[in-house]
């Protein structure tokens, strides 16, 4: 991932922070069946390794699972906010015109060996952890033990789980640190005008050094 030293995001709780906000990751390969990129729901648990450990499950079906076990690398794209950054926003559009759009994201990026995990008892524990990690906040949350027994049973036989101990992570912040004040500000103010776009809005101001309203 090309990283201007502006926009880089070391700060591992950062990163892990941004999975378990967005936990539909890309999973990438380039193994015997070509170049593939499937979105799968991760579960991170951040003790289990130095860096963190994801873990998440595949379709029997998926013949992804397979070029991992042959010891393929693997890339976890981690998308989160994202936004269409217009020049109209910018103090210096107004002062000398040269400006031109871009777009602010924040993404992580990660790599490490793959182990797969056919094990019935793994996989239960690892459907349980990512259902919690979504149910946690309902006031009814859902349990994958509310489910009989046999059906749950007969759901893990056509699944395969696979476990991803980072060894390599990457963060990229790219909020508009590289603007001047004025123009950060602008792009602040102008984030409030567009739906649903609060979080990159609080990420200009924090990264941008602009305090919160």
């Amino acid at each position: 991932m090309y990283q201007p030293p502006h926009f880089r995001e070391d700060d591992l709780n950062v990163q892990h922070a941004l999975i378990r906000a967005h936990p539909l990751g890309l999973l990438i390969t380039a193994g015997a069946s070509g170049l593939i990129a499937n979105s799968v729901p991760f579960h991170l648990d951040a003790e289990a390794s130095g860096k963190g450990t994801l873990r998440l499950h595949l379709a029997r079906a998926n013949g992804q699972w397979r070029d991992i076990a042959a010891g393929t690398p693997i890339l976890a794209v981690f998308q989160g906010s994202d936004s269409y950054i217009t020049p109209s926003w910018y103090q210096t559009k107004a002062e000398t015109g040269k400006v031109v759009p871009t777009w602010n994201y924040a993404v992580v990026q990660a790599r490490g060996p793959a182990r797969v995990i056919e094990d019935a008892a793994w996989l239960l524990a690892q459907i349980s952890a990512l259902t919690g990690q979504q149910e946690g906040l309902r006031e009814k949350p859902w349990a994958v033990s509310d489910a009989p027994d046999d059906f749950i049973r007969a759901q893990l036989k056509g699944i395969v789980g696979i476990e991803i101990e980072i060894a390599e992570i990457d963060g990229k912040w790219k909020v508009s640190q590289n603007r001047p004040v004025a123009d950060r500000e602008g792009v602040a103010k102008g984030l409030t005008e567009v739906a649903e776009q609060a979080e990159m809005q609080e990420l200009v101001r924090r990264y941008g050094g602009l305090g919160t309203e």
